[in-house]
């Protein structure tokens, strides 16, 4: 294969960057507080604060909250109960129709106590929060999936944009020392060099959290493909079945005891339940993960009868899931503490800073052109008005 030339890879750099570069500058801004989004949250969370118990204390059971959901909202369907283990809460998802995922709203629960401690309004009932519009704006700027796939693209043209820099930083590097700003040439060639130094810095983060970011823009394409096929094929023993009701309902505290027997090392994470428009017209699909910092973003299904809390089947997850689960914590650095969230942090500004000097120095070069252009103009016509 040919080696493509400089003026090629000059080409490429700089129509990838100029698209994708305002699109960018959006995700970074965004995405710098989604780095922070749990202490943000918990600053801004005005819920009662959760039972103070000494550490090892037994949680409520799951049963006993899913009641009161229903109990509150007795004409209502719960889509999803999920327990998160960051903080002693379980949220329990109810809509008033499955099919309109505006109208789903969630009530928070002290896991300990079984109270409820917060009710989290449907983006109709309440609007949007500052976190909420961050996630949107970051994910599918407000358009849902269209919004996901064009920032996918975007994404894709970053990385790009990253490799030819890469492949442009060489022939550059020739020229002056590594590291080298001459402070003493104009103001662009400053922010050239600063934008070259910083690119290169930052490039593998770069590469790493663009790859990851196209990939995530895909999950739901890739959800609904896992739903069509494997999951689909599970269910046809239960096809021209009627769909469960609410009553009919098995414990969830049993499920979760028969998953986990089943998952040694994981823990129960969430259950879609039967009817949501993302599992089984008949299933729990229990979600277990593991108990490292880093496998705790590596999730398994299990299918539970809905009926009985039998378990199903234990589902083994495609590759191109395993790749979704395992660029999460890639993108978003949040497997590693409060450290690594400030070094992706810093990272994010100085990305920040390298796409907004690309623009600038884009800019900075036509009006060089468009004055050099001018002054040519200028000299033209002086000489033809002294021949006049």
């Amino acid at each position: 294969m040919a080696k493509l030339p400089i003026k090629t890879w000059y080409a490429i750099h700089k129509w990838t960057s100029l698209v994708c570069t305002v699109f960018l500058l959006i995700i970074c801004v965004t995405g710098l507080p989604l780095v922070f989004h749990e202490e943000i949250e918990q600053w801004l969370d005005d819920a009662k604060p959760y039972a103070q118990v000494p550490e090892g204390s037994p949680r409520a059971s799951l049963d006993s909250m899913v009641a009161t959901a229903m109990r509150m909202f007795p004409n209502e369907f719960i889509n999803y109960v999920f327990i998160d283990d960051d903080e002693p809460q379980v949220y329990i998802g109810l809509a008033p129709n499955r099919d309109d995922r505006s109208l789903e709203h969630a009530l928070r629960f002290d896991a300990h106590t079984g109270e409820v401690v917060k009710a989290v309004g449907s983006t109709a009932q309440e609007g949007h929060g500052f976190m909420d519009i961050m996630l949107h704006l970051h994910v599918d700027l407000f358009a849902d999936l269209p919004g996901e796939l064009f920032l996918g693209f975007m994404g894709l043209l970053f990385v790009v944009a990253v490799v030819s820099g890469v492949v442009l930083y060489g022939p550059f590097m020739k020229k002056i020392e590594f590291g080298t700003v001459r402070a003493e040439r104009s103001t662009r060639i400053k922010w050239l060099d600063l934008h070259n130094l910083l690119g290169v810095v930052t490039l593998v983060w770069a590469f790493v959290v663009g790859l990851t970011g196209v990939i995530n823009e895909l999950s739901t394409p890739m959800f609904r493909y896992w739903q069509s096929t494997a999951l689909r094929g599970l269910l046809e023993p239960y096809q021209g079945k009627p769909p469960l009701q609410t009553v009919q309902l098995a414990s969830l505290d049993a499920i979760a005891q028969t998953v986990g027997k089943a998952t040694p090392g994981m823990t129960v994470a969430s259950f879609t339940f039967p009817g949501n428009r993302y599992g089984s017209p008949y299933h729990f699909i229990v979600w277990s993960k593991g108990q490292t910092p880093l496998t705790s973003r590596l999730f398994t299904p299990s299918l539970a009868d809905g009926e009985t809390g039998k378990l199903a089947a234990q589902v083994e997850m495609p590759w191109y899931l395993r790749a979704l689960e395992v660029s999460r914590p890639l993108h978003f650095g949040d497997y590693g503490g409060m450290p690594l969230k400030v070094i992706w942090g810093l990272l994010d500004v100085v990305t920040i800073i390298v796409l907004g000097s690309g623009l600038y120095l884009w800019i900075a070069r036509r009006r060089t052109a468009a004055a050099r252009i001018a002054e040519i103009e200028a000299r033209h016509k002086a000489w033809a008005d002294a021949r006049a």
